[in-house]
């Protein structure tokens, strides 16, 4: 009889046989390749059998890192979250709220695929069961507006507002990328103009406005708005009861 280790055993000619030992993955390395997936391909193509194929491992093997695929969603929100930085110990808090932003931003344009999910993968998971990695931007978010003075039913209020606004704007910049994305911007004005002048007239007239949309200048102009709205509203109001 032969005999047979871990790293060989005997074919039927007697030539010794190479068994492949398989490097124990990561939940780190499992999430990275969920991302890639849906990055590239979209949210609905990626599955157990899609993932474990990427990772040249049988399905039933990866249910270790991620129960099922509402788990493995929220991995990558935890993924994607990380790199959302706060700082609460930012010195002008308004400066900070217009850096957080334009990191979101930032964000959503490198993982379009995953904006509905950052949306939306909240919604579906009590707040105590989230991924603390998805909680730790409310976190540092409300650490850094009570040291500002605000209260902390208002710096929620505040969070709620900035991050409303906030993913309201990231959609509608992307539904202007994602809808004609090798289109010029000619071609796009002249779809404008083929609409019925009767019907939208209003609409037709903001033709070049639309073609030329600038997010990022489109968002600061929505911050002015917001932080100075939070400011006179929660953090004025604050200081004033203060005094």
């Amino acid at each position: 009889m032969s005999a047979r280790t871990d790293s060989a055993e005997s074919n039927t000619k007697g030539r010794p046989r190479v068994r492949t030992r398989l490097v124990r993955l990561t939940t780190e390395q499992v999430l990275a390749t969920a991302l890639e997936i849906v990055d590239h391909e979209g949210v609905d193509a990626l599955s157990m059998r899609r993932l474990a194929q990427a990772l040249e491992r049988d399905a039933m093997s990866l249910y270790r890192y991620a129960k099922n695929k509402a788990a493995l969603l929220d991995g990558v929100v935890e993924l994607v979250l990380r790199e959302l930085v706060i700082d609460p110990d930012a010195q002008d808090w308004t400066q900070e709220l217009r850096l957080l932003a334009h990191r979101y931003r930032g964000l959503a344009l490198a993982h379009p695929n995953v904006v509905p999910l950052l949306v939306t993968r909240p919604l579906s998971t009590p707040l105590g069961l989230r991924p603390l990695g998805t909680l730790r931007p409310l976190e540092d978010f409300l650490e850094l507006l009570i040291r500002a003075g605000f209260t902390p039913p208002n710096a929620l209020r505040s969070y709620r507002l900035f991050f409303g606004f906030l993913q309201g704007h990231i959609l509608d910049e992307l539904q202007e990328l994602i809808e004609d994305p090798d289109e010029s911007e000619d071609v796009l004005r002249l779809g404008l103009h083929r609409l019925p002048r009767s019907k939208f007239p209003r609409l037709r007239s903001l033709a070049s406005e639309l073609a030329d949309y600038d997010g990022a200048q489109l968002l600061d102009e929505g911050l002015d708005i917001t932080i100075g709205g939070l400011e006179s509203h929660f953090h004025t109001a604050a200081s004033a009861i203060e005094a």
